[in-house]
């Protein structure tokens, strides 16, 4: 289970070089229910996300890197790159911060997970978090993937 809130940023307040990262392609084979193909640093990965926007089922199979390059072909619409900073946040909790690339250029979202909905409930963003879009579908990575740009 991913119990998960998504927040708009519009410009992280710290030196993002000071963190660990992981550099992220992914690709969608199907967006209901999200079946995606994710390669994040020399790890490939193919995942199932049930519905929900909060607080949904999420299924993460390993792949081998044939297996990953032979699936991403078939990935529908833009394939999704992006470079995620993890920055420790109060209470032992971890932003993850997407910085995208290519076709998303500019975009900031930060994703903080959760061991319950009551943590989730309860979590008082930084300043730098402008808005939270957690339930604004237009921001969940298998939307963007289905833009016509």
């Amino acid at each position: 289970m991913e119990i998960e809130r998504k927040f708009l940023i519009s410009k992280p307040p710290m030196a993002l070089e000071c963190y660990s990262f992981h550099r992220i392609e992914q690709g969608y084979l199907c967006t209901q229910p999200v079946v995606r193909v994710r390669r994040q640093d020399d790890c490939f990965y193919l995942t199932y996300k049930g519905g929900g926007m909060m607080v949904r089922e999420e299924y993460n199979l390993p792949l081998t890197e044939e297996a990953y390059q032979h699936l991403l072909p078939k990935s529908d619409g833009n394939i999704i790159t992006k470079t995620r900073y993890l920055i420790p946040l109060d209470g032992g909790l971890t932003c993850e911060l997407d910085v995208f690339e290519g076709a998303f250029d500019g975009l900031i979202l930060a994703e903080v997970e959760f061991p319950d909905e009551q943590s989730a409930g309860n979590f008082v963003p930084p300043e730098w978090f402008i808005r939270e879009v957690t339930n604004d579908p237009r921001y969940h990575n298998s939307y963007m993937s289905s833009l016509k740009l």
